[in-house]
C-alpha cells in the first residue's frame, strides 16, 4: 500500500496526499478504525514533506473521513463508501426515455453530426470558424478591468446577482442602444448569457402553449442555431429567399396573405450566412409589412460593429420608433470576446418583465462576474479602440478572401458585405458537400451551406469563415477550394451533356 503516488503539477501537496488516501477508503483498500501512518511515516513512504501529511491529515478530519486520537494517532472513520452496500446493478435505457426536444436537439446538432470522417486533423486550413481570433484579444485590458472592478464591489459580484441583470451594465447598454437610434420610451432590458439563451427565452415565452410552438417566418437561409431553437420550441418556419439588398418583399407578402404567423426572426446587418446587409429601404417596408399583418419581429443585432464599406443602417428597432412589435437580441460575442457569454434582449417593457421571470425561473442570472467584466471594459473605453484595431484587421482578411474568391473559385454568386465570412453560390446541381470531401483530402474544411436553409435548398452553397485564417492560408485554402470546384463543374457540365 502506499507504493502508487505519483505528484502532479500545480496542484497542492497536501490536496494530492488527501485526495490519494480518500481513494484508499472509498475503494476499502483502508477501513474504519484502521491506524493512519504517523505523519513521519508517511512523509517518507511518498516522498513528500511532513507538513504536507499533516495538513492532508487536518482536512480529511475536516471532511469527517477521519478522527484523531491523542496520543495514539489518526484513524479512518466511519464511511458509507460505494462498495458497503452493493446493489445488484441496473442500467437504464436513457435513449428510450429522451423526449422530443432533447431527440430533436441532437438531430440538430451539426458539430456532432455533419462532416463524418472529416474531423481536422493538425495542419488543416478551417473555413468552417466565425468566431473572432483570440491573437487580437485585448488581455491586459480585460485584466485591468477585472482587477478595477473587484477592487470596487469583489464581494458582491461574487455573490448571487438579479435575473434582471447587472443594473450598471444594463444602464450602459441603454445608452449604447439609444446612440444607434433607439427610442428607448416603454422599452426596458434583460441581460442574458449570450445571444442563444436570448432567443431561447424568447421562444419560450412567445411560443403556443402545449409544445406547438407556432409559425416563424425568417430568411431562407438563415443563422442555424436559431433554426435549431426554433424547431426545439415546435416552431414551423416558413423561409423567404434572400435578395441581393435583403428579404424578398413580394415573396414575404405572399405568405403573409396565407397564413397568419406568431413571429419573424431577422437577421438585417451582415446576415448570417450570407452577409448581405438588408437596406434602409427595405427595413422600412418590412416594418411597414410586417406591422400591416400583426407579426412581431425578433432581430438578431449580429455583427453589427463589423461595418467595412458604406454608412451605418439603423436597426429595425431603431426604425420601429417608439412601437413596440421588435424585440432586440445583442451580443459583442463576434466582435469582443465571446467566452465571456454576456447578451441583452431589448423589448417592450411589459414582455421584459415576464421575460425575467422565465429566465429566474432558467438559470437564476448571468453570471456577475462576466457582467460586471465588461462592464468595467466598456466603461474603460476600450471597446472603440478595440473595434479600430479588429475592423483593420478583419478589413483586411475580409478584402483578401474575396480578391482571392474571384480570381480562382469559379462560383455563381458571391454575397458578403462585412462580418467575418463570405457566402458562394454554384450552379445548380453542384453539391458543396461533395466539394468538401475533396477539400478535406487536401487538408481544408468549409461549412456547406444546406444547413442554413429551412427546407431541402442549399446543396449548391457554402460559408467561408476567414477571422481566424491566416492571409497565407487563406490564398492556399481558397486555391484549393477553386480547383477541386472547377474540377466537379466539368463533371456536372458532362454529366449535362450526357443526360440533357
Amino acid at each position: 500500500m502506499f507504493n502508487d503516488f505519483k505528484l502532479v503539477a500545480e496542484t497542492p501537496v497536501y490536496v494530492q496526499v488527501k485526495n490519494y488516501i480518500k481513494r484508499l477508503m472509498m475503494q476499502g483498500a483502508l477501513q474504519a478504525g484502521q491506524r493512519l501512518p504517523s505523519t513521519r511515516e508517511l512523509a517518507e513512504l511518498l516522498g513528500v514533506s511532513r507538513g504536507s501529511i499533516i495538513a492532508a491529515y487536518e482536512a480529511l478530519t475536516d471532511e469527517g473521513l477521519a478522527y484523531a486520537v491523542t496520543g495514539k494517532g489518526s484513524f479512518v472513520a466511519e464511511m458509507s463508501t460505494p462498495g458497503a452496500h452493493a446493489i445488484p446493478a441496473w442500467r437504464m435505457n436513457w435513449h428510450e426515455r429522451m423526449n422530443r426536444q432533447a431527440r430533436l436537439s441532437v438531430e440538430l446538432d451539426h458539430m456532432k453530426r455533419n462532416q463524418p470522417g472529416l474531423r481536422a486533423k493538425k495542419g488543416t486550413i478551417l473555413f468552417t470558424s466565425i468566431a473572432p481570433d483570440e491573437q487580437l484579444f485585448d488581455l491586459e485590458n480585460v485584466k485591468r478591468a477585472f482587477l478595477d472592478r473587484m477592487a470596487v464591489e469583489g464581494r458582491v459580484l461574487l455573490n448571487y446577482g438579479y435575473a434582471k441583470g447587472y443594473k450598471p451594465l444594463i444602464d450602459y447598454l441603454l445608452k449604447y442602444m439609444e446612440h444607434k437610434g433607439v427610442d428607448l420610451t416603454g422599452k426596458d432590458m434583460l441581460i442574458t448569457s449570450g445571444f442563444t439563451e436570448g432567443l431561447d427565452i424568447v421562444l419560450s415565452a412567445i411560443g403556443r402553449d402545449g409544445g406547438a410552438g407556432g409559425r416563424m417566418l425568417c430568411e431562407n437561409p438563415t443563422h442555424q442555431t436559431a433554426i435549431k431553437n426554433l424547431r426545439r420550441h415546435g416552431f414551423e418556419i416558413t423561409g423567404i429567399p434572400m435578395e441581393p439588398d435583403g428579404l424578398d418583399l413580394a415573396a414575404l407578402e405572399r405568405e403573409l396573405q396565407t397564413q397568419s404567423f406568431d413571429g419573424a426572426f431577422l437577421v438585417p446587418s451582415y446576415h448570417n450566412p450570407t452577409g448581405i446587409v438588408t437596406s434602409a429601404e427595405k427595413r422600412l417596408a418590412l416594418l411597414e409589412l410586417l406591422g400591416r399583418y400583426r407579426v412581431p419581429v425578433i432581430e438578431d443585432g449580429f455583427n453589427e460593429e463589423l461595418r467595412y464599406t458604406g454608412s451605418h443602417v439603423a436597426p429595425l428597432i431603431a426604425m420601429a420608433g417608439q412601437g413596440n412589435g421588435v424585440v432586440y437580441l445583442g451580443s459583442f460575442s463576434k466582435v469582443l470576446f465571446p467566452g465571456i457569454r454576456v447578451g441583452w434582449v431589448l423589448a417592450d417593457r411589459e414582455l421584459i418583465e415576464v421575460l425575467e421571470s422565465v429566465k429566474r425561473a432558467r438559470s437564476i442570472h448571468t453570471s456577475t462576474l462576466d457582467q460586471s467584466l465588461l462592464y468595467q471594459y466598456l466603461l474603460n473605453g476600450n471597446l472603440e479602440k478595440y473595434l479600430k484595431r479588429a475592423r483593420a484587421e478583419y478589413r483586411r482578411k475580409y478584402e483578401w478572401t474575396k480578391a482571392c474568391c474571384e480570381r480562382d473559385v469559379p462560383y455563381a454568386r458571391l454575397s458578403g458585405s462585412g462580418g467575418l465570412h463570405l457566402f458562394l453560390e454554384f450552379p445548380d446541381g453542384f453539391d458543396t458537400w461533395e466539394l468538401l470531401e475533396l477539400c478535406a483530402d487536401q487538408g481544408v474544411l468549409f461549412t456547406p451551406g444546406d444547413m442554413f436553409f429551412v427546407d431541402e435548398g442549399g446543396r449548391n452553397t457554402m460559408r467561408i469563415g476567414f477571422s481566424r485564417v491566416s492571409e497565407e492560408d487563406i490564398e492556399k485554402g481558397i486555391r484549393v477550394i477553386g480547383a477541386a470546384a472547377a474540377k466537379l463543374l466539368e463533371a456536372v457540365k458532362e454529366w449535362d451533356l450526357n443526360n440533357g
